[in-house]
């Protein structure tokens, strides 16, 4: 590393904003090519890119040379989790209101059916009563529910998303390829649905399975087929 860049890292810890302001402008192609991955997610750019800048700040407070690595791998990590986290805390804000209320309708209807049945709707069932396709129930409820953790362990062996996709503590290497949502969407549709109700809604295989009106044993190929998917799109 540059001894001009330790000195500047030395004197922002120390309180200079003009030493912070000059690691930002001399960084700034690194923190833009963060904040491009995540374009198209109904966030601005300049904003995108704000969020990277202050993911850099503390960057640049927490490093330590110590830590035997460049700041810049050092900082990618920062930067991309300052935006994961906006994006994941304020998800629910960013939902388009037509979809809010696509989804209210869905859970209406699915509370009706389960009356009316005395059981849970297959999403067929769902989507007949709708007249929703059954994938944009799917994206409806996924992307106006909570948001959920990668940590969450679900999965025959109590498996996360975090561990499932490999590595992913290593957030760079995932930066410079997708992110996990351009992933998913690149999987087949019932392997999203799936990938959705698994780890998204935390349904059990057997929940899944009368959800998409499938047997378990379909639920349980669909999975592995989905997770090996995933691994081999992000590695």
């Amino acid at each position: 590393m540059r001894e001009d860049t330790l000195e500047l890292i030395a004197q922002a810890q120390e309180g200079s904003k003009d030493a912070a302001q000059k690691l930002v402008e001399d960084n700034c192609g690194l923190v833009w090519s963060v904040a491009r991955r995540f374009f198209g997610r109904g966030v601005e750019p300049d904003d995108l890119y704000q969020l990277g800048c202050i993911g850099f700040l503390k960057a640049i407070q927490g490093f330590d040379t110590s830590f035997g690595t460049q700041f810049s791998t050092y900082a990618v990590p920062k930067i991309s989790g300052e935006i994961r986290r906006f994006l994941r805390d304020d998800g629910a804000v960013k939902v388009s209101r037509g979809i809010k209320e696509r989804a209210q309708l869905i859970r209406n209807e699915r509370t009706s059916l389960e009356q009316k049945l005395g059981r849970e709707p297959t999403l067929s069932e769902l989507s007949e009563a709708t007249g929703i396709t059954v994938e944009d129930i799917t994206f409806a409820e996924t992307a106006a529910g909570p948001a959920e953790s990668l940590q969450k362990e679900n999965g025959d062996e109590n498996f996360t998303l975090e561990n499932v996709l490999g590595d992913y503590g290593q957030e760079e290497r995932l930066i410079e390829r997708f992110t996990l949502d351009e992933a998913i969407k690149q999987l087949p549709e019932k392997e999203r649905m799936v990938i959705a109700l698994r780890f998204f809604h935390g349904m059990t295989q057997d929940k899944a399975a009368k959800v998409l009106g499938v047997s378990q044993v379909q639920v349980s190929r669909l999975e592995r087929r989905a997770v090996q998917g995933l691994r081999e799109i992000l590695l």
